[in-house]
């Protein structure tokens, strides 16, 4: 037993050293086998390339692939082989598939640049006019298929939209992003190195299709945090809608949170829902303190080539506002000396424009849809002209109307009169109101708490409510008041959202979270008119 355990110990001692000299000797195997490799691959793919030479004739200048960046492809293909060690000792080579990837992506090298002086000059080439820049963005649609690759992302779709959206529960997340009637549109990085990680999305939009129906809800969308205020938010919403343009979808309607709304009208959605109630009624999912919103898709636009169509219609207009404008010519300086005096052809201009009968408000020509200020503005207008010299004791006036080439490009005096702030604004006042009761009413909608008060209340749902409620009044029925300049003041829409918060704290039982939003807004509207009504 004693010579036994001896001749163990002994082999034992001699398998560690065999095992380390292994070790050193495989080190040593692989770094020349990664060298031959990467000897034998230029030279199959110079082989390569000079059968493509010799078949195709001689390449073009733009075809031609920088040594630099080959070797750094092989580096790449180097150490992609180098992490399989087992597979990569058995073969010794390259197969034929790899050469061909490899031949392939060495071809596509100059599109991509590899290094700061290629950056340089990509960067200072002006973009072709008809490039489209939603080519460059790299995208997928993203299904439970079972393929390993979508799983892979939609793995990385739903740790973005639990990173951005804390507040959303991670097992509802897991649920929809999961579910295999659910879509989701991803936006990934080129970057390699993030290839297969979540760091690979960039952002994502998780959306259900109701083809019956045409229509479609988004459930989730969220940018990656370091990518964001770069404009991928509208890429991805204009990559969403062209995708449903393909499924025949017309319409997204979606639930937003206070700090989506924003977003979301910037995008073209809507909180005025124009689709019928039972079209999609039962089918989305209801959430509390959210705002739905709807947005059309219509089908004959492009969506990802939105910036060339506003720039095209732009150059339309532009082109003809030159065709009949009058303001091209050029005139000379006045000169220091110049005095105010109207020529012949300015007093024809003036008496041409501002004929009697031609000004809105007369007798023969009376239009009942001119707005008083209008009138004003043109009665005064036609004053001055029809009085020659209450047009000249108005100095500022007269020396703007004879300046050459201001009658000739089409100026009026009502125009003049405007731009100078001569007229006597009526709407001043009322229009500084409107705005600020329009803020005050924004303001309230955009509180979680203003969903039951943004719409007036349904009697089909609630058939008894008009016996309680003597007066109803919610929020649209306030902004069309606001319009239409029924307040004279803030304190009268002060009184309407108290008498709006009564109303729902009368019909609405204490325990109820109507009765909750109430209060919560009654002591929002403390903050926002500080001062206490006067009793009446």
């Amino acid at each position: 037993e004693g010579s036994s355990s001896s001749k163990m110990e002994t082999a034992s001692s001699d398998e560690n050293e065999y095992m380390d000299n292994n070790k050193i000797n495989d080190e040593r195997i692989e770094d020349e086998i990664v060298s031959n490799v990467k000897t034998d691959t230029l030279e199959e793919q110079n082989k390569a390339e000079r059968k493509v030479v010799d078949v195709a004739g001689p390449a073009e200048p733009n075809a031609t692939t920088d040594a630099k960046d080959r070797n750094n492809v092989l580096d790449d293909t180097v150490i992609s082989c180098k992490s399989d060690s087992n597979s990569f000792l058995s073969q010794n080579k390259v197969t034929k598939d790899s050469l061909e990837s490899l031949t392939e992506t060495s071809r596509n090298l100059p599109d991509i640049p590899s290094s700061k002086h290629s950056n340089k000059q990509t960067a200072s080439a002006p973009p072709s006019p008809t490039h489209n820049i939603y080519d460059d963005i790299k995208h997928c649609i993203v299904t439970n298929d079972g393929n390993h690759s979508n799983l892979i992302k939609l793995i990385g779709l739903k740790s973005l939209f639990a990173k951005q959206l804390p507040k959303m529960p991670k097992e509802y997340i897991v649920r929809l992003v999961f579910d295999k009637r659910h879509k989701s549109l991803a936006v990934l990085s080129d970057d390699p190195q993030h290839k297969g990680g979540d760091e690979e999305i960039i952002g994502g939009i998780c959306y259900r299709p109701y083809p019956e129906m045409r229509f479609a809800e988004i459930a989730f969308c969220a940018v990656s945090a370091n990518q964001q205020v770069k404009g991928y938010g509208t890429k991805l919403m204009n990559l969403l809608k062209q995708q449903a343009v393909t499924e025949g979808v017309e319409y997204f309607i979606t639930y937003a949170d206070n700090y989506a709304i924003g977003y979301f009208k910037k995008q073209g959605f809507t909180k005025n829902i124009t689709m019928l109630k039972n079209r999609y009624q039962g089918l989305i999912k209801d959430y509390d303190g959210g705002t739905i919103m709807e947005c059309y898709v219509h089908p004959n636009i492009d969506y990802t080539r939105v910036p060339q169509m506003l720039q095209a219609q732009k150059q339309f207009l532009l082109n003809r506002v030159r065709k009949y404008a009058k303001s091209v010519k050029a005139y000379r300086p006045l000169s220091k000396n110049w005095k105010p005096k109207l020529s012949g052809r300015q007093q024809q201009l003036l008496t041409r424009t501002h004929h009697p009968l031609h000004i809105a408000g007369t007798a023969e020509h009376k239009n009942e849809s001119t707005t008083e200020q209008e009138q004003e503005q043109q009665n005064s207008a036609s004053s001055l002209i029809l009085n020659p010299g209450k047009l000249q004791k108005n100095d500022q006036l007269f020396r703007a109307v004879a300046i050459p080439g201001v009658l000739e490009a089409g100026w009026t005096v009502a125009d003049i009169e405007a731009s100078t702030h001569l007229t006597k604004d009526i709407d001043k006042e009322k229009n500084y109101l409107k705005s600020e009761l329009l803020s005050i009413v924004s303001k309230t909608e955009d509180q979680q708490f203003s969903w039951p008060f943004r719409e007036p209340v349904d009697t089909k749902d609630v058939p008894d409510y008009t016996s309680i409620v003597k007066d109803p009044i919610d929020l649209t029925t306030i902004k069309k008041r606001i319009h239409k300049n029924y307040y004279k003041d803030k304190q009268m829409l002060q009184l309407d959202l108290i008498r709006m918060v009564d109303n729902c704290k009368l019909y609405n039982n204490e325990d109820s979270s109507y009765y909750d939003c109430a209060l919560n807004l009654e002591t929002f509207l403390e903050t926002i008119f500080p001062e206490k009504l006067r009793s009446c």
